[in-house]
């Protein structure tokens, strides 16, 4: 009788054992779990920190120079000041943006990367003469839009709205021009060309561009501050290339289907 409750002691303390280790390994799996859950968050803070922080810098000239040109007097007082962004935006936002939309792409891609530093500063380089050769048709056609409703602005109700839904267009379509910069190794002509048809070939995506981008930006500037610094450009140019790059691998599936056919 002593020993058959002795190895019921035994069978419970060995029961009671292996629940305790099962109830340490779920813990520890938990654990890990959370761990690993913040450590991914952390990275891609960081990633998304990084990239921003060298595109704010590389474009304080810009952001000063239109920042200026509210101390203009008039209209034509504040064109004046505008003036320098002919060359600053073909030399540096352009570029700096191009660069940002590739790290962008790379992430969304899954391709690995050298440290954020390296990559993003070598897409700058890479890709710099093309960036500014595009960079500057796009300014000259950026300038006649800004000077054309500069002076009609107060003129006609109708044609002032013509011109910003012209602008609004503009617009998708100089993020179209980003994302297919960051994503093909084309001519600056073709890249004009295909972000043409992008923004006007498919309305969903154009919309999404826009809402998204005009969001974060309104939101940066009148509400949270610190993003512009720190994470709007990084979360418009992931957004971007993001709904951008599903529309191509729709175009691409269709493609096949219809060649299978």
């Amino acid at each position: 009788m002593h020993l058959h409750k002795n190895t019921l002691l035994k069978e419970l303390v060995k029961e009671q054992s292996s629940e305790a280790i099962l109830a340490g390994g779920n813990n520890m799996r938990d654990f890990s779990g959370l761990t690993e859950t913040l450590y991914i968050a952390t990275e891609w803070i960081m990633r998304f920190s990084v990239i921003n922080i060298f595109w704010f810098i590389l474009n304080i000239p810009i952001f000063f120079t239109i920042s200026s040109a509210f101390f203009g007097d008039s209209e034509i007082g504040t064109l004046v000041y505008l003036l320098p962004l002919v060359f600053l935006l073909p030399a540096l936002f352009f570029p700096s943006t191009v660069a940002m939309f590739a790290a962008a792409r790379e992430w969304i891609l899954k391709k690995d990367q050298a440290s954020l530093t390296k990559t993003y500063f070598s897409h700058v380089k890479d890709n710099y003469k093309k960036s500014f050769v595009s960079g500057m048709a796009l300014t000259a056609i950026w300038l006649v839009w800004i000077v054309d409703f500069t002076f009609i602005k107060n003129e006609n109700d109708l044609l002032r709205t013509v011109f910003v839904v012209i602008g609004l267009i503009l617009f998708v379509f100089t993020i179209n021009f980003f994302s297919l910069s960051a994503h093909y190794q084309m001519s600056a002509k073709a890249l004009m060309k295909n972000a043409f048809f992008v923004t006007v070939g498919n309305p969903l995506l154009s919309l999404f561009i826009l809402f998204s981008n005009l969001s974060i930006f309104y939101v940066s500037a009148t509400e949270l501050l610190f993003l512009l610094p720190l994470f709007a450009g990084t979360i418009s140019a992931f957004l971007s290339f993001l709904a951008f790059y599903r529309f191509t691998l729709k175009v691409e599936k269709k493609a096949l289907s219809s060649k299978e056919v």
